[in-house]
């Protein structure tokens, strides 16, 4: 019924980490972060689907989609970011239809797959480290 002192102040900790990474982020970074966020809770949506927990996988999902959407999609500039920013808006958006549909199946398979087509992804967001074509709207 009630968590640990240390437990609670590990996931104190953990937020004010988080915290703070956002606060002193620029806008490459950002996206880092929600990559990162992403792979995880994409984890954490596999576990609750391997375990039976619905609220859960519901809950990851969701917070999976959200990311997509408010994190990655809407801050693409279609009009200026040119056939990269289209391409990234078609992935992202086929990413979240598929999760919609893994979380009506409950199917593990679905949400791997995402992985491996948003890793890459992810992969090469690092690597550029900002230093690539200005395809995001202004912050």
């Amino acid at each position: 019924m009630f968590t640990s002192v240390s437990s609670r102040s590990a996931s104190a900790y953990k937020r004010v980490g988080i915290e703070t990474s956002v606060d002193n982020a620029d806008p490459h970074k950002l996206v880092v972060l929600l990559f990162d966020a992403l792979q995880q809770t994409l984890g954490s949506a596999r576990v609750a689907i391997q375990n039976g927990d619905v609220p859960g996988k519901c809950k990851h999902i969701n917070h999976a989609v959200r990311i997509f959407e408010e994190g990655l999609i809407a801050p693409l500039n279609l009009q200026d970011g040119g056939e990269l920013a289209r391409n990234l808006h078609d992935l992202y958006t086929y990413c979240v239809q598929r999760l919609t549909i893994a979380n009506i199946r409950s199917d593990v398979a679905i949400l791997e797959e995402v992985q491996r087509v948003i890793e890459p992804v992810a992969s090469g967001w690092k690597q550029i480290n900002g230093q690539g074509p200005a395809y995001l709207q202004p912050v």
